[in-house]
């Protein structure tokens, strides 16, 4: 008797577990630039503006109120070697999640400041993220950046030699250092089904297009809200 209840409970347990995976319907990475070409001044743009916007009712509402939970983790990349994660995989299952989260952005030190840019290595370093991400519907990595490619193997040989076939990669292109950054985002490194590039007009402009871009990939949306 005690073999079988044992038995039950276990089934059950795995039904439970299995339920609330397919809950999930989203896995949402974000890939922070902190490469030497961001100043002090623009990473502290960057990081306030990502808590803003993580703290935006608007995205606070597509978090909470979509069909389904999302798992969310966020790190920063430069160089080839320099990638760390500031937020591991957590599911957003009230706004004390959504503030937890914020709270650790804002008071995380920046990890990297004199490596160049590396993209092709951050997008391979998501791509095994998103290996022991949570089961969920969609895997969308959110990759931000204000350069392109000066340093490793580019992102078509990442997406080459990585299995990208249920990743979505969409980018936020923050222009003032590179003149070629949104043709390169366009071009370069969205890749997959409903992928897209939002554009930052600088580091004084990022918090809004985030919260924007947040909004899209949690609402599941095929074009961009009205302003």
């Amino acid at each position: 008797m005690r073999g079988a209840l044992f038995s039950a409970a276990l089934a059950t347990a795995a039904l439970v577990a299995t339920v609330a995976q397919a809950n999930c319907r989203v896995a949402l990475l974000l890939a922070v630039d902190v490469s030497s070409s961001v100043d002090e001044g623009e990473h502290d743009l960057q990081r306030d503006g990502l808590a803003a916007a993580l703290r935006h009712a608007d995205v606070a509402d597509a978090i909470l109120q979509g069909p389904g939970e999302v798992a969310l983790a966020i790190y920063e990349w430069s160089g080839r070697r320099q990638q760390r994660v500031v937020v591991d995989w957590t599911m957003m299952r009230g706004l004390g999640d959504i503030e937890a989260v914020a709270a650790t952005v804002q008071a995380a030190p920046r990890s990297y400041s004199e490596f160049p840019t590396a993209m092709g290595y951050a997008l391979g370093f998501g791509h095994t993220m998103m290996e022991r991400a949570p089961e969920c519907r969609r895997k969308v990595i959110d990759l931000s950046g204000d350069g392109v490619t000066n340093d490793g193997f580019s992102p078509a040989l990442t997406y080459k030699h990585f299995d990208f076939s249920d990743i979505t990669v969409n980018g936020l292109a923050i222009k003032g250092a590179e003149a070629d950054v949104v043709p390169y985002f366009e071009g370069v490194v969205a890749r997959g089904p409903l992928s897209f590039v939002e554009v930052a007009q600088g580091y004084e402009d990022f918090e809004r297009v985030m919260v924007r871009k947040l909004y899209r990939e949690l609402s599941e949306m095929l074009v961009g809200w009205a302003e």
